[in-house]
Formats: structure tokens, sequence, C-alpha cells
């Protein structure tokens, strides 16, 4: 379906929050504050975003995008002293770059018109349309299609010779400014967070994976007793300059097994290059919780596993009992003379 061939214009909105500091209480007041703008919100909690169609609320608030995301952007700073980053546009794909290409503290809305669809969306590079990842980017690059407006002029024939039917179809839609998939409200899913911070700004690697280690162990700790089973991880460091990183990555097998979210952690770290980076705090969050008996695990031939849980269990039953620094493992016991980074 076209922008012209609908009732009426198609509003999506996709908006990021930059605040200081990261936490659970705080990203849900965030979707409180748009949550009173349009009822329609789909949290993002991953990468603290969130896609909001304002199609209803532009008739129901009187306002065009422009205005409407200005409130929402002012509200926000008002109640929560919180900046955010905005795209708009009629569809999805048009929002989510729109966004991207906007700092902090700014907006760009694209109108639902197809000439201006046409001037947003020809002159991007192939790697800013979504589904367009960097190494299909380089594939699309060897045929001189290098531009979301090469891709648009490409036959779609063409387009499958080199991407294949589903990919093709999808890329040359969304060229062409056509994405119908739809805002899906919904509570943002349950996660859990840890931080550190470094008494000082700290350029240590080593204390930078030993904070890491420390964290993932008190999540793991704390999703057990919780009953609880994390689908994936989210690494946030904070910069002597308040800069902020995130990554994320999805678990193979949703766990609360602390070895299998320290490895997942350890990739997110190494992947951030923080060599000589000054860190002033890491954060990790366990995202998409579900219950523990929703956990499914691989059978595996020893029982290597099945004892490193035993011993996990054990370990959670006497930090119940007796405190949590009761046990801990040798690799977060203070060096000597060197007393703990708490």
């Amino acid at each position: 379906m076209s922008a012209t061939s609908r009732s009426r214009p198609r509003a999506i909105l996709r908006i990021y929050f930059h605040p200081a500091e990261r936490t659970e209480e705080l990203y849900g007041q965030l979707l409180a504050v748009v949550d009173g703008i349009s009822s329609r919100v789909e949290p993002l909690p991953a990468d603290w975003s969130a896609y909001v169609d304002l199609t209803g609320a532009l008739t129901y608030w009187g306002r065009d995008v422009e205005s409407l995301v200005a409130v929402l952007r002012l509200r926000l700073l008002a109640l929560h002293g919180v900046q955010c980053s905005a795209g708009a546009g009629p569809t999805r794909s048009i929002a989510a770059m729109a966004a991207d290409a906007t700092p902090p503290g700014a907006a760009t809305v694209v109108r639902d018109d197809p000439y201006a669809v046409a001037a947003f969306l020809r002159t991007k590079q192939a790697s800013a349309l979504p589904g367009i990842g960097p190494k299909t980017a380089r594939t699309l690059s060897r045929y001189g299609i290098t531009s979301v407006g090469d891709i648009a002029d490409t036959q779609l024939s063409s387009l499958q010779r080199v991407l294949g039917t589903t990919a093709a179809r999808l890329a040359s839609e969304r060229a062409h400014g056509i994405d119908e998939r739809a805002v899906v409200p919904g509570a943002a899913p349950r996660s859990m967070s840890a931080g550190h911070r470094f008494d000082r700004d700290e350029l240590d690697s080593g204390r930078h994976q030993r904070a890491v280690f420390g964290l993932v162990q008190e999540l793991g700790g704390r999703l057990r007793t919780s009953g609880e089973i994390a689908q994936a991880l989210t690494l946030t460091v904070t910069y002597a300059d308040r800069t902020q990183t995130t990554r994320s990555r999805s678990l193979a097998e949703p766990t609360a097994h602390s070895p299998a979210l320290a490895a997942a952690a350890r990739e997110l770290l190494t992947g951030l290059g923080l060599q000589r980076a000054r860190v002033r705090t890491l954060t990790i969050r366990a995202e998409r919780l579900r219950p523990a008996e929703h956990a499914v695990r691989q059978l595996a031939l020893d029982h290597a596993v099945d004892k490193a849980l035993l011993i996990e269990a054990v370990q959670d039953r006497a930090r119940r009992r007796y405190g949590r620094d009761v046990i801990k493992p040798a690799r977060l016991a203070p060096s000597p003379g060197v007393g703990p980074q708490r």
C-alpha cells in the first residue's frame, strides 16, 4: 500500500533516550511519558529506544508531526532531564533511518509524501537501509549499487540474483518507501542490571575484566534467586567524559548459569577494545527475562555441566545462609595488599 492510497498520513516515530545513568526504573518512567502522547508504544529496552505510532495522536492533539515530537522531547527533558534523538516518517524503516542520522537533542521528520520520501531515501548509502548489513552492502557495491536510490532503480529480478528472493523483495520495497510493519504495543520485557563504578577513571583492562566478571556473578545469583533466566546481555560502558557505548548479545540458550553469562559478557567486553579507554562505570543488564521453568538445555555426553550446576546450587545456598561474600570465585579475591574495588 503506497502513501497516496492511505486514508490519512501515517506517522511512525523511533525515539532514543540518552540519560546520564541507565536504570530499569528510569526507562519505565520515560516510556510512561511517551505513553502520555500515544498509547501505541513498542519498547526496545536493549538500546534504550522505542517505536511510537503517532498516526491517531496527531488528530487527538490537533498537531502536526514536528510539533508533537517537539512536545514529547520537551516533556522528557522537563520531567526527567533526559535528552533524546528522534526520527519520524511514514514507515518503521524510514523512522529508524531518520533516528540513526539524528544527534541527541534533535529530531528528523520525513513527511508522508512520495517526493519527501524519495528525497530522503535516494541519497542514503545502501548500508543505511534496514536489512542491508555491511556484508550485503559490499556485495551490492561490486555490482555498482551503492545507494538506496540505486537499489530502487535496479530491477527486482536483478536484485534477486544478487540477494535472493526474500531479501531482494524487502530491499526493493524499503528503497521505495514501502514498509507496512505495524508498531506492536506492549510492556517492556523485564530486565535486571548490575553496575560497578570505579574509584577513579580506570585505564587497566584487567580491572575492566574483573569488574565485568563480578557483575555477572552478581546477576547470575540474583536471577537464580528470583527463578528467572536471561535471553540476552547488554554491556554499557560510561567513559570519563560521560559518553557511553552499549553492546548487546543474544544468548545461545536462555540461562541464569554464571559461567555462560560470563562467557557472553567477556565477548562483549573484548569486542569493545577498551585497552586505552578511561572507563568510569560498567553496567551489565540481563534482558528479556523469562521464568526458569521455560529453560531448555542441550544434553551433554559428559557430566561436567551437571557438576558445575550442582556446585553453583550449593554455593547459592551457602550465600543465602551466610552472606553473599562467604564464597566467591578466586578471580574476585583481593590481591595481597590490595583492597576490594567496591
